[in-house]
């Protein structure tokens, strides 16, 4: 089959209803979730079998991302429809019914379900709870200033948390610092992408801020990150746990990966979308694929 014969069989109806189904679940978000398997690579245990564990704990956060995605946008319809990109999502647009919206969550939640029933008890409840706090972040909390940006980064930190419980490792309390400094940083330049390119306010939390202000906390998080990870890599506990002093090579990266998603996010405000922003530059994939690569040699 050539790639003619795939387009006009995506413009069946049927195909092309399951094409905007997979447009609203936001498949391409499902990479924020990488952050479950931050334990499993710093606990050593990448190539055991709770690789597996760490496994069906991304596909879990990663449905519940995508109901969490489709409520987000039955409650912001009249907001998406005056803004520049968000108009064109399936909901907002109209190709997409709100009862067919419910239908979509029904099934993601059945599918959510019969994930968890192999997962352990402390798991299910963070996935609990990283639902009940973007459930009200999406019906109120997101119109409160400052702990707008809190929550979005708590989602990161519960990710990386839940990743712990999930295979049952310990986390350091740095590499716990690192996560809360990182999703800080990433929810603020969010922000300040979406203050340069929404004039009229279409997030109204937005009028509380300024691009001072956001910029100056974007400074302290940054500074934060930098020095959370930099004393985890030197730490007593983590020189002990690995055996190596080695790992402080690797800030290297995490410094020339903050400085250019600054870079990229802030011009022409592409960081409004945090994935799209790194997975469209490939300066940031590289420098991520050195990271990895280090880390697991390193430690490996």
């Amino acid at each position: 089959m050539n790639l003619k014969s795939i387009l006009a069989l995506m413009k069946k109806p049927l195909f092309s209803k399951i094409y905007i189904y997979l447009q609203e679940i936001r498949i391409n978000q499902w990479l924020k979730n990488i952050f479950v398997f931050v334990p499993l690579l710093f606990s050593k245990n990448l190539f055991d079998d709770k690789f597996f564990t760490s496994v069906q704990a991304f596909f879990c956060f990663s449905i519940a991302s995508s109901i969490l995605y489709v409520i987000n946008d039955l409650f912001d319809i009249s907001l998406d429809k005056n803004h520049p990109f968000k108009k064109n999502r399936p909901i907002a647009s109209g190709s997409l019914s709100k009862p067919e919206a419910y239908l979509l969550i029904l099934i993601l939640a059945i599918m959510l379900f019969l994930l968890l029933n192999k997962m352990n008890f402390n798991f299910i409840v963070t996935i609990i709870l990283f639902l009940t706090i973007n459930i009200l972040y999406s019906i109120w909390l997101k119109n409160v200033s400052i702990l707008d940006i809190i929550l979005i980064s708590a989602g990161f930190m519960i990710r990386v948390i839940s990743g712990a419980l999930a295979i049952d490792v310990s986390i350091s309390s740095w590499l716990i610092l690192t996560t809360l400094f990182l999703s800080l940083f990433l929810a603020i330049n969010k922000r300040i992408a979406e203050l340069k390119i929404s004039s009229d306010y279409t997030r109204k939390v937005l009028k509380f801020y300024s691009i001072e202000f956001l910029n100056q906390i974007s400074a302290i998080s940054t500074a934060g990150l930098i020095m959370s990870y930099s004393l985890y890599t030197v730490s007593d506990r983590t020189i002990a746990q690995f055996g190596t002093e080695n790992l402080a090579f690797t800030v290297i990266f995490v410094v020339f990966g903050i400085f250019r998603y600054i870079l990229i996010s802030q011009k022409d405000a592409r960081g409004e979308n945090i994935i799209d922003t790194i997975i469209h530059d490939f300066p940031s994939i590289l420098n991520m694929i050195f990271y990895i690569s280090s880390v697991m040699i390193i430690l490996y």
